[in-house]
């Protein structure tokens, strides 16, 4: 029986395809390269290798993007009747229950997995990931945490497990604990933009500017040559610049390497969305750029796969004045509402509703944005995504509270945000303006 690099046991596999998929697990784990063609590569080498067409499942099953679920199911069908390990069925079990909408269960089953073998990399990297995107701060930590003793600095990728814990640890607010592994992640591969993301994430959270900027324009080319996650690490160094008023700069930002490819992945047209519609709720005119944005959300408008992408869609589509694409969008999520799966309940209880603020706003209707919004704050994380993407959530309610006049509402909003982020101009402008609203009263 082939192995892996750290001795777990390959069925279907020869050694030349085995390396073909420790690249590709490599290359997932630093978010580089094409992990696909090399998916691809060692499947070609070894049709039955059901390892090889797991990761294929992973890497598409993971994007978000509702057409990719249907190479998911053709991975599946091709290890339909192999032989494999109880591993190897483990992981065919949580990609079934993904591909039928499962996001919880996918995680929970890929968590047995790593309890019975912790070096298992790929379930670790693909529950993480799970994790990431049903908002499940605790288990981005502790999935992670609960196989760490199984792993040590000189096996390969111990640098993806230190920066998967690091971004739990942010997530759960040990700020420095997270910089630390995060940063030694770096250290020990300089290309794990999942590390450098993690360092960002602390440096947001902390509103250090400043540092942030330097952490990120230290090396980019690091994190930014073919990488997957090049559009969503220039997003972080643009939130930088976003709570210091630099908008010249975030505009060069999103027209060179955030947006200025078009891109049609959702994950980029999320990050995309998210910042102007930052910039649109200071008020901001970002000209032509929505227009793009939401021609390639358009066809996303009946996905119906994901409600944290839907919300980022409306925003497009608001940003843009695409009202035959809201109402599209608005009748996807209430059939999806009443049609069951994991994503019915993050509609409901998150995406729809925000939403549906997103549109109220972009009418004008500030006090029906500020209703709609304002139960979300202490559940919005059921929804998928990081502090830092959520937030958009309370900038828009903030900026609701004070336009619509609601003194009590934007004091308090203010206030809070103030303590939490002393340290931010954006705060502290926030807070001038709800005063002045406050004294206006």
């Amino acid at each position: 029986m082939i192995t892996d690099a750290l001795g777990l046991e390959l069925s279907g596999a020869t050694a030349a395809a085995a390396a073909h998929y420790e690249r590709g697990l490599r290359q997932l784990q630093t978010f580089t390269g094409d992990p696909v063609a090399s998916a691809d590569a060692a499947i070609a080498e070894a049709p039955d290798f059901v390892m090889a067409r797991m990761l294929k499942a992973w890497l598409f099953g993971l994007s978000t993007d509702v057409a990719a679920m249907a190479v998911v199911r053709d991975e599946l069908a091709a290890v339909r009747g192999l032989p494999m390990t109880a591993r190897e069925a483990g992981h065919v079990r949580a990609a079934e229950a993904l591909a039928a909408g499962g996001w919880n269960r996918a995680g929970a089953l890929l968590a047995a997995v790593s309890a019975d073998h912790p070096r298992d990399a790929l379930a670790l990297q693909a529950g993480h990931q799970v994790d990431f995107f049903t908002g499940n701060a605790p288990m981005l930590r502790d999935r992670v945490a609960a196989a760490l003793p199984a792993w040590d600095a000189a096996m390969p990728g111990y640098h993806a497990m230190l920066s998967a814990h690091a971004f739990g640890l942010e997530e759960t607010g040990d700020y420095a604990a997270a910089e630390r592994e995060g940063r030694r992640a770096v250290e020990l591969e300089p290309r794990d933009g999942w590390g450098q993301h993690a360092v960002a994430h602390v440096m947001e959270m902390q509103s250090r500017q400043a540092d942030g900027i330097a952490w990120m324009r230290a090396a980019p080319e690091n994190w930014s040559t073919e990488s997957f996650l090049q559009v969503h690490n220039w997003w972080h160094l643009a939130l930088f610049h976003y709570d210091l008023g630099d908008t010249d700069e975030i505009f060069s930002l999103y027209d060179g390497p955030i947006y200025g490819d078009r891109s049609t992945i959702a994950l980029n047209m999320v990050d995309a969305s998210a910042l102007l519609w930052r910039l649109h709720l200071g008020g901001t005119d970002a000209g032509a750029r929505w227009q793009p944005l939401a021609d390639n959300w358009t066809p996303l408008a009946t996905a119906g796969n994901y409600a944290f992408n839907d919300m980022h869609a409306m925003m497009a589509f608001a940003g843009a004045g695409r009202w035959s694409a809201i109402d599209t969008l608005l009748g996807t999520q209430r059939e999806i509402m009443a049609a069951g799966g994991d994503n019915a309940g993050f509609t409901r209880d998150i995406g729809h509703p925000a939403s549906l603020a997103i549109k109220a706003f972009a009418e004008g209707d500030y006090a029906t944005t500020t209703k709609l919004l304002a139960p979300l704050r202490p559940i919005a994380h059921r929804f998928g995504g990081s502090h830092a993407q959520r937030d958009v959530i309370d900038l828009t309610l903030i900026e609701a509270a004070i336009r619509s006049g609601d003194a009590a509402l934007a004091t308090q909003l203010t206030t809070a945000r103030a303590h939490a982020r002393p340290d931010s101009p954006l705060s502290h402008l926030f807070v001038r303006r709800a005063e002045a609203v406050a004294a206006a009263g």
